[in-house]
């Protein structure tokens, strides 16, 4: 399944995300030369959907060798192009197919693709890792923002030079930035909504400023440098539960613009939309795993209401997404000094 290379096939920077199947034959693992053989593991594509981090590696390269420019690269980079079926058609992931996000080392899920993700691991662990970066977008309204699963101040600045911004999950497992965080720093970047041109760019030169980076500092840091959450729980839609966005009757109505509510401070009481009958038709989880619906969501007279302030992060419009993994995710601040 996986295919590993030395060096970029022809005419590959050219393509768009879309065309990358009329080449590469499913995942691929590139492995890139720099002047010192400390080593940047980057993913890109672990969602179809999500070509963010190609189109930032199309233009990152084209100023240094590999890609047809004339400066080396400061450091070894390794590329993982991830779902390229997927991105064939847009699609965070086909049908059949696992979450390529979900897949890795640590998680539950059993596949073909678990077994890839293992190699691309033990591939990984053999060539000086530095830091390891995964590049996705938001279907939803987001800021730009980092993701950390170990509360590391390395992990910290690394994710601080894309934003100040920082979110801190451990769950769901599975993930690229998890399995990877046991070598070296590791985060997973959103930037933005696919296609904005500012989120290319801003991931562009965050990579760049990676490659060149001498060392990730251990200096503590003080809360107030930067915007620290926490993720608390998931939202996802149960089964068999119909949904919309648009006057839709179904058992849940949401406002057209959900999506606006991320990352805002919601109190208590705030609509999220209408539900056709007496139940809360969510299921929220804490990140232990626990059944915790009735702690966050009230329906009150058909009223879907957040029982407690609360803020989300990632709520997206986007209905496959939300089928093919959840409706959002809650965040509450983090102190650098919880024990």
């Amino acid at each position: 399944m996986l295919t590993e290379i030395n060096q970029l096939p022809n005419g590959l920077l050219e393509l768009e995300a879309a065309q990358l199947a009329n080449v590469l034959q499913g995942p691929t693992l590139v492995h890139l030369p720099g002047r010192t053989d400390s080593t940047i593991f980057l993913s890109i594509l672990l969602h179809g959907n999500e070509p963010t981090g190609w189109e930032a590696v199309r233009r990152l390269l084209r100023e240094y060798v590999p890609g047809g420019g004339n400066k080396e690269l400061p450091r070894g980079l390794s590329i993982f192009i991830g779902n390229v079926k997927a991105a064939r058609h847009g699609l965070r992931r086909l049908d059949g197919q696992a979450d390529f996000n979900r897949v890795w080392p640590g998680g539950e899920i059993e596949s073909p693709e678990t077994a890839m993700m293992q190699q691309v691991v033990k591939i990984m662990q053999s060539r000086n890792l530095f830091a390891s970066i995964d590049v996705h977008n938001n279907t939803g309204t987001n800021p730009h923002y980092g993701c950390i699963n170990i509360i590391d101040n390395r992990f910290l600045r690394l994710a601080m030079l894309f934003s100040r911004t920082v979110i801190y999950f451990t769950s769901p497992r599975g993930v690229q930035s998890l399995a990877f965080s046991k070598y070296c720093p590791a985060i997973t970047i959103e930037a933005g909504k696919a296609g904005d041109e500012n989120g290319i760019e801003h991931a562009k030169n965050f990579l760049d400023a990676c490659l060149r980076l001498t060392e990730l500092s251990a200096k503590p840091l003080r809360h107030e440098e930067l915007d620290l959450y926490h993720t608390v729980a998931i939202i996802k839609i149960p089964p068999k539960t119909s949904f919309g966005f648009n006057h839709e009757e179904r058992t849940i109505q949401f406002n057209a613009e959900l999506d606006k509510f991320n990352f805002s401070e919601l109190p208590a009481n705030t609509i999220w939309g209408k539900v056709y009958g007496n139940k809360v038709p969510l299921e929220v989880k804490s990140e232990d795993g626990n059944l915790v619906t009735a702690e966050y969501f009230i329906n009150s007279n058909g009223k879907l209401l957040n029982k407690v302030p609360i803020m989300p992060s990632m709520l997206t419009v986007d209905k496959r997404v939300i089928e093919q993994d959840c409706l959002c995710y809650l965040m509450e601040r983090y102190s650098l000094y919880t024990k």
